[in-house]
């Protein structure tokens, strides 16, 4: 029989992490300070994963999960975590990427970002699946560790008029000749319209059509059908609907963008960082300020309504040319310039070819800004300011390193957003300067 453990810390999944004869014990569903005993799925030679089997002394922060599909959805890890406490884990998880990766500490940890807990997730990509035993179709997340979808009715972390839906989409997709050949749908939810983007991997016939024309106008959404890869998703209807689009009110910026494109799942986070991450760079009229993976100009044209002339790189043709398109749009582009560059492959000769600029800011995917950071320490002229927008810690401390060390800077600030609550996703803002400024 395995001796119950006492829970010292949390890994970055989430999990509960313990010792026993110096070997590491990640446990799912267990949290810091509590007695447990637990069940292993996975042993190796030093390390065992496993599962809670019984708590015997709960920790305060824990709390009911208020999702009754929590620990078999993959789609939420940490619901029996309070909200504040997940930041806060999270922050630490911060702090010790950038201590023992990146060898740096910030001289001001920043407060966390907060914002709803509940019904904050406009994009998501839900997996379809006719599952011949229960005879239904099943539409959600993959259950924890598993290729099988959920069987969930709601979801608790996206809008109510998008968790109702679970239900109606399960009969609807049923009842179409293709349910077996679709998929996916991809679901992004703006301003003025609800967008579902049906992954199908065989035509429709017209019953089909029939039905989900129905569907649209009974549930207030617009269907696109995508046959192919993100690029080949088109409108199928209403034809006439709204544009898809987000706003940035403080501004006055509004952002159409395509339902396959990049954009934040947590729009009103976003506009937080937003503010967070313009607050940091403090953009004066008359700079030239670089925005690196600028995407659809989330940041650059922001940047641009302070009066800066703002240059965006983005390695997508499509997003520089939406980028473009919202500049037009919002009246910003005589101050604004999109440039599709691979910035994973840049280099100090590049980078000299760029000019001179004032500042920089830098919102990279998981992978990171190394060949950015790399590249600065060998210009001749250095951004006295850099931003950094991070949804991955270890490649923020990795850079950061090299950044301090190598190029100069200083860590001034630093600190979480809460993107995802409920997930063990970290979403992180740093701010560099030159140590001589």
């Amino acid at each position: 029989m395995i001796a119950p453990v006492i829970i010292e810390s949390l890994d970055q999944e989430g999990r509960g992490v313990a010792h026993v004869d110096g070997k590491a014990i990640f446990i799912e569903g267990a949290l810091p300070g509590e007695l447990v005993t637990y069940s292993p799925y996975r042993k190796k030679q030093n390390f065992e994963l496993a599962q809670v089997a019984q708590i015997l002394k709960p920790a305060f922060g824990r709390v009911v999960p208020r999702c009754e599909y929590f620990g078999t959805c993959g789609g939420c890890s940490m619901q029996h975590l309070d909200a504040r406490a997940q930041v806060a884990a999270k922050q630490r998880v911060l702090e010790d990427n950038l201590k023992h990766i990146g060898k740096v500490e910030p001289e001001l940890i920043l407060p966390a970002i907060y914002g709803a807990a509940w019904g904050y997730r406009y994009r998501a990509r839900l997996s379809v699946r006719y599952v011949a035993k229960k005879d239904a179709v099943l539409v959600g997340f993959h259950e924890k560790r598993s290729s099988f979808i959920a069987d969930m009715q709601t979801c608790e972390i996206m809008p109510a008029r998008m968790s109702a839906l679970v239900m109606p989409l399960r009969k609807l997709i049923d009842a179409l000749s293709i349910r077996q050949r679709l998929p996916q749908i991809e679901v992004s939810l703006g301003e003025d319209v609800d967008v579902l983007v049906l992954r199908i991997l065989e035509p429709l016939n017209t019953q089909d059509e029939a039905m989900l024309k129905v569907f649209a106008d009974q549930h207030r959404i617009q269907f696109f059908l995508q046959p192919g890869g993100p690029k080949t998703a088109y409108r199928f209807y209403p034809q006439d609907a709204p544009e898809l689009n987000y706003t940035l009110p403080e501004f006055d910026i509004l952002m159409p963008f395509h339902p396959t494109e990049f954009t934040q799942v947590n729009p009103s986070m976003n506009r937080v960082l937003v503010r967070r991450a313009l607050n940091l760079l403090d953009p004066r009229p008359g700079e030239r300020i670089a925005d690196l993976f600028c995407g659809l100009g989330n940041f650059t044209l922001p940047i641009a309504r302070c009066g800066a002339h703002v240059v965006g790189y983005e390695g997508s043709a499509a997003l520089v040319r939406r980028a473009e398109e919202n500049a037009d749009r919002n009246r910003l582009a005589s101050r604004t310039q999109f440039t599709e560059t691979n910035l994973f492959e840049v280099d100090e000769a590049w980078l000299q070819e760029q000019g001179h600029f004032d500042k920089m800011l830098i919102d990279p995917p998981r992978e990171g800004a190394i060949a950015v950071a790399t590249s600065l320490g060998k210009a001749k002229t250095l951004p006295r300011r850099i931003v950094y927008v991070s949804c991955n810690p270890a490649t923020l401390a990795r850079d950061a390193a090299v950044l301090v060390h190598r190029n100069g800077y200083s860590l001034r600030a630093a600190g979480v957003v809460n993107m995802f609550p409920h997930t063990t996703h970290v979403e992180s803002i740093a701010l560099f300067e030159r140590a001589n400024d």
